[in-house]
């Protein structure tokens, strides 16, 4: 199914009661760094801390009164989490979140917070699945997928739009790349509503599923999992994938030390929390900014979640 402009038009019309409208923010710092003109959309500052507010408040408003009984369910290393444990609260509705038991703890205490049943399980994929579908079999709880979902994917998207009704005329926008439902949303806004900007993704050397997808075809599993950007962890799905095939302009992969190195750009120059998933995209424009030299480039800043504890251990 084609997600279609009129559906990202009323996604956004339907979660904007329950989303801030995230600020644009620049540095003539940074943007003297990367020779380009750099707009950050800062969804760090958003519900929740993190875009996925969007995409998980759509799906729940999208469900049907008969489904929304018996509560909803995912599974989620963090926002996500925290997107569908707010949602759940907001619609009156109970939450049953499985969550790998090496989520950082600051998402953990939120979706605790935000009145969530919590389920822990091993840090991998066939552990979640099977955790979730127990909880679905027990309870009846509505699935959202935390990514590879049309209604997730199209309030993804409105993030973008928001940025391109701020920002007119880029030349290219820049996501970070775990599932794709930010990348795939984004690439769709672009499309619809600003079809001369192109998109591009940032993704860690230790997460590379989505560049080696991006080349070959099909979906790929990435030949090591070691990165700091905890967010950015999960392959792309079927949804995701032919999405970003058709209307991304190229994927860039960034090292550990790229990735630190941009977040502390961000800290100490744009003085706001962000988490490190969050500076991929920047990481991969500084990293090819010959590519982007002189131009307007918007970067979304994906989320602020931050357990404070880990700054030792990245800048020490």
């Amino acid at each position: 199914m084609q997600i279609t402009k009129e559906q990202i038009e009323q996604a956004h019309e339907r979660v904007k009661p329950f989303i801030h409208q995230t600020p644009v923010l620049t540095s003539t710092f940074i943007n003297s760094i990367a020779g380009a003109e750099l707009f950050f959309k800062c969804e760090n500052f958003q519900k929740i801390g993190a875009f996925k507010i969007r995409g998980g408040m759509n799906a729940v408003l999208t469900l049907p009164k008969d489904q929304l009984a018996n509560g909803i369910a995912t599974h989620s290393s963090g926002n996500h989490a925290q997107a569908i444990a707010y949602a759940a609260r907001e619609v009156g509705t109970k939450a049953f979140i499985v969550m790998p038991n090496t989520s950082p703890k600051v998402k953990v205490d939120a979706v605790k917070g935000y009145g969530a049943d919590i389920i822990f399980c091993e840090p991998n994929q066939q552990a979640r699945e099977n955790a979730l579908q127990e909880i679905v079999d027990r309870t009846g709880a509505a699935f959202i997928h935390p990514y590879n979902d049309e209604r997730v994917i199209t309030g993804q998207a409105t993030c973008a739009k928001e940025l391109l009704e701020k920002i007119p005329a880029l030349d290219a926008i820049f996501a970070p790349v775990g599932g794709g439902g930010l990348l795939s949303g984004t690439a769709l806004s672009a499309h619809y509503f600003s079809t001369a900007t192109k998109v591009y993704a940032g993704e860690p050397e230790g997460a590379a599923d989505a560049v080696l997808s991006f080349k070959s075809g099909q979906i790929e599993t990435a030949p090591y999992i070691n990165t700091i950007a905890d967010g950015l962890l999960t392959k792309l799905g079927d949804k995701t994938f032919p999405i970003i095939q058709q209307y991304v302009t190229d994927i860039f992969t960034v090292s550990e030390d790229e990735i630190i190195s941009s977040l502390q750009l961000v800290y100490e120059r744009m003085k706001i929390i962000v988490e490190p998933s969050c500076v991929v995209p920047l990481a991969a424009l500084l990293k090819n900014q010959e590519q982007f030299a002189g131009k307007r480039v918007g970067i979304i800043l994906s989320g602020g979640n931050v357990d404070l504890k880990k700054f030792a251990e990245w800048f020490g």
